[in-house]
């Protein structure tokens, strides 16, 4: 079985057990093949279409990349998704809201220190403007709002502030119809923060690292997200469920995709993102996986999984 992203150079020889056929549960599109001990995932793999050209831009749908764990491909996810839009004619903007500020630096080569404005001005200074703060990239039609440091101040601060969960949200409506998408690299906790961009957005994309470790923990983002639905913002809906750091040739990350997709459904994209060391080498040099490696295994994922995400929502049907 061939996933998108994955390097067939790098598959498990499936010659060297017996197959075993087993089939999914009643209903369910999914299904397992064994190889002696190993699992193999096996199901369709659906052809997504060439995104239609469009003719205006704007609103924008807004999505936040959310996971309380650390290290599971978000700020990767969302610099490559990012510009995989980007190349198919949508206007995209990143909006780093990490304090670690990896977005603003693995798109930007910025040195998050010397910027003199950020995402944390936008929220806490009256006086300064989403246009203040955004930046142009180097990828055609992708634009920055980088964060640093100082962002992590803004969860202390914010507390005291009136409509505190909504500040991300009245921030960025001056631009939302300049933009189609708006992508929200959240930091790796399920604070202020993360409910301001939760509360911003129209839709959520979980990456899940496929190790067991990462799968702890989704109950209590399940949790908060439902909270933002019935409290804050009831078009809030996840998008999808996205495999990362995914490796066909382990048992252990098989087994854990199979997990994923019994317990999500047809929430979990069929594209899976697998581990490759090119993600690493992209960011080091500051550009997106499809400019610093255009016909790698893991540039040709992210067009993949962008042309699933934007066929799972039109563009036009969202509301600022």
């Amino acid at each position: 079985m061939s996933w998108s992203g994955h390097d067939e150079s790098e598959a498990a020889d499936p010659a060297s057990a017996e197959e075993d056929t087993v089939t999914g549960a009643a209903g369910s599109p999914w299904g397992e093949t064994r190889t002696g001990a190993a699992l193999t995932i096996n199901r369709p793999k659906p052809q997504f279409p060439e995104p239609a050209p469009l003719s205006d831009h704007g609103p924008a749908r807004v999505v936040a990349l959310c996971n309380q764990k650390g290290g599971v491909g978000k700020t990767t996810t969302t610099i490559n998704l990012g510009a995989a839009i980007a190349e198919y004619g949508r206007r995209v903007l990143l909006v780093d809201f990490d304090p670690q500020g990896a977005l603003s630096v693995g798109l930007g080569r910025l040195d998050p220190r010397e910027l003199d404005l950020t995402v944390y001005n936008l929220l806490m200074q009256r006086d300064v403007t989403v246009e203040d703060v955004l930046l142009k990239t180097d990828v055609d039609g992708l634009d920055l709002i980088p964060s640093n440091i100082d962002l992590s101040a803004a969860e202390v601060q914010l507390v005291g502030e009136v409509a505190r969960e909504q500040m991300l949200a009245r921030s960025l409506r001056p631009v939302l119809d300049d933009y189609d998408v708006v992508l929200i690299d959240c930091q790796p906790s399920l604070g202020l923060l993360t409910v301001n961009a939760l509360t911003a957005a129209h839709g959520v994309i979980v990456p899940l690292e496929c190790e067991f470790f990462a799968l702890r923990g989704v109950a209590l983002l399940m949790d908060t997200i439902q909270k933002v639905q019935e409290r804050l913002n009831d078009r809030l809906v996840i998008d999808g469920f996205l495999g990362t750091m995914y490796d066909p040739r382990t048992l252990h990350a098989r087994e854990v995709l199979a997990t994923i997709i019994d317990g999500f459904g047809d929430k979990v994209y069929s594209t899976v993102i697998n581990r490759t060391i090119r993600f690493p080498d992209a960011t080091v040099a500051g550009e997106p996986i499809t400019r610093f490696d255009s016909s790698s295994a893991g540039a040709n994922a992210y067009r993949e999984l962008a042309k699933e995400v934007l066929a799972r929502w039109p563009l036009s049907d969202h509301d600022a």
